[in-house]
């Protein structure tokens, strides 16, 4: 089966095209750690001191632009691992469905699977207890 892309198809891939290594060059360039970072801190953090489900993604995407895969999933783990089944989320939802891939994509393509993943996730890094203190942003 052909996947055929309309004019807003074509749109959102040119966005990406531009946002992506655009995002690249900032993370490259400029580090979250630093006081005088152009990114914006997490709104929700600032108003409760606790976690959310995205803190530290920013810092964990700059230390992966800079092949620190450990650094990353300290930051958010969570993130980074979801960071490779997005697009492949995406594919499949757009006609692309290799067999080997079927049986992940079973779980994965379900709302449900998020809706329970997200908020166990984001109470799980606000957990003052070893194991789920490794969830917090290190």
């Amino acid at each position: 089966m052909a996947v055929s892309l309309r004019p807003l198809h074509l749109a959102a891939l040119a966005g990406i095209a531009i946002a992506v290594p655009a995002g690249v060059w900032l993370l490259w360039n400029f580090d979250p750690n630093a006081v005088d970072n152009p990114f914006p801190p997490c709104m929700f953090h600032a108003l409760t001191g606790l976690f959310c489900i995205g803190c530290g993604l920013t810092r964990a995407l700059h230390a992966l632009v800079h092949g620190d895969l450990a650094g990353a999933l300290s930051m958010n783990p969570l993130g980074v691992l979801v960071l490779p089944v997005i697009p492949m989320i995406i594919a499949h939802s757009r006609g692309w469905r290799p067999r080997w891939l079927e049986p992940a994509m079973m779980v994965l393509a379900q709302p449900k699977f998020w809706l329970v993943l997200l908020p166990v996730y984001w109470i799980a890094r606000n957990l003052p207890w070893f194991p789920f203190t490794l969830l917090a942003p290190g």
